[in-house]
């Protein structure tokens, strides 16, 4: 990892950009994806069948892409018991989490006037998630979840099958999660599918769920079609630390990220010295010992980065700078440094409250914002899945209160046919 030592005076945007966060996605990628989903769209199901053939090196005919009920419970037989107690445990607790974020239908009343919000639940939602070996079923469980606490009647999910490889952890947690079709197909075609609809799969209203550069390339093309949740790119933490820190703990979690790919960010921010060398011991003891040692090896040489500071008022500063997916306070008294904290997807406050609880079992999303979106962008959450319409209801007596200013407004814009609108109900 790089190590910058950086002073009160240094700019903010020096040092930002040494992170080398990724960009939009090349123009040829771009085209790509451009050309599947206008064959989605113009041919259906041919198309989808025609790339999953060409991409995932698997032969299916239409009425094979979605998963029947017998080979749910075959997942079932397939994965160990003390599996799918874990995935229900952790089932449970986000749902209890996102039960409580549930907002509701409201109104008030004004002298004959009756305002207020409703609250709906989307029609149809499309989860992808990502198959074969890397296979997650936290990002199941993640994103349906909320969509089925929400009232979401039909959430679908896309998955591709590499070389016919399903894996049953996949369906298990989606059907933990409650979701009602599962459908063997994925890369950008599936966002297509899912947009445009086809014979098979029927359109959705919103695709979420995380994907590689061609499915996020999709997604954004698609968006205003459909919603999308967010554009995720690489995983990234920051965690600000001082010489309360276990190292052991510190060099854990930053090479826990730095494993999901080589694109991944990881980043240590303290005032401390005597934490840096030893956090870069642990660190060289531990990447022995983990299975992805080339991913998370060749993540920290592109993107790993120590800064040392002047104190934790500086680090925050930072960290609110990169607006980081996760932020981890691994201080002695977080709550301390916390008020200060504006910009992150998720805060994780003190020594044992490591990242890796956020992902599966704590019970917050772990679908963040990332690349900095963390500034005005929020977790995926069961807000996501309702839509809110304004209520109005005048009566005669209410409506002669505020004809006037209306008539007024109306007539400052040119639009006549407003006024005559309110006038003809007052007259």
């Amino acid at each position: 990892m790089k190590l910058i030592r950086l002073n009160q005076k240094t700019p903010t945007r020096t040092w930002l950009a040494r992170l080398r966060r990724t960009a939009s996605a090349p123009a040829g990628i771009e085209k790509t994806v451009r050309t599947i989903l206008e064959a989605v769209r113009r041919r259906g199901d041919a198309a989808v069948l025609r790339y999953s053939r060409k991409f995932d090196q698997v032969r299916l005919t239409a009425d094979r892409l979605r998963i029947r009920p017998d080979r749910i419970k075959e997942a079932y037989r397939q994965v160990a018991p003390a599996a799918v107690e874990s995935l229900r445990f952790a089932a449970d607790r986000i749902r209890s989490f996102h039960e409580r974020q549930k907002p509701k239908s409201w109104n008030y009343e004004e002298q004959q006037i009756t305002l207020g919000q409703l609250v709906r639940p989307l029609d149809r939602v499309g989860i992808y998630v990502p198959g074969g070996k890397a296979a997650y079923p936290s990002s199941v469980l993640m994103n349906a979840v909320p969509a089925k606490v929400a009232g979401v009647p039909e959430v679908v999910m896309c998955t591709p099958i590499p070389r016919g490889e399903l894996n049953p952890h996949l369906l298990v947690a989606a059907d933990l999660a409650g979701v009602d079709e599962i459908y063997t197909v994925g890369g950008a075609q599936a966002i297509g599918a899912m947009a445009y609809g086809t014979k098979t799969l029927a359109r959705v209203d919103k695709i979420v769920g995380p994907g590689n550069i061609y499915v996020a390339t999709a997604k954004r093309l698609v968006f205003g079609l459909v919603d999308i949740d967010m554009i995720a790119g690489p995983s990234e933490i920051v965690v600000i630390a001082d010489d309360t820190a276990d190292p052991r703990f510190v060099a854990a979690d930053l090479l826990s990220q730095a494993e999901h790919d080589e694109q991944a960010i990881a980043i240590l921010i303290t005032p401390s010295d005597s934490l840096i060398r030893k956090v870069r011991v642990r660190m060289k003891e531990q990447i022995e010992l983990l299975p992805r040692k080339k991913i998370i090896t060749q993540s920290l040489r592109r993107s790993g980065t120590i800064f040392r500071v002047r104190d934790l008022a500086q680090a925050v500063t930072m960290a609110n700078a990169i607006a980081p997916e996760h932020l981890e306070l691994a201080v002695d008294q977080p709550d301390r440094l916390l008020p200060m904290v504006k910009h992150a997807g998720a805060v994780f406050l003190g020594h044992y409250t490591t990242e890796s609880l956020g992902d599966y079992v704590a019970g917050p999303n772990h679908v963040l914002p990332t690349g900095g979106t963390a500034r005005f962008s929020s977790p995926l959450s069961v807000e996501d899945f309702v839509k809110k319409t304004s209520l109005l209801a005048f009566s005669r007596e209410g409506l002669s209160r505020v004809k006037d200013a209306a008539i007024r407004i109306a007539e400052m814009e040119g639009l006549q046919a407003h006024a005559r609108a309110v006038e003809v109900r007052t007259q």
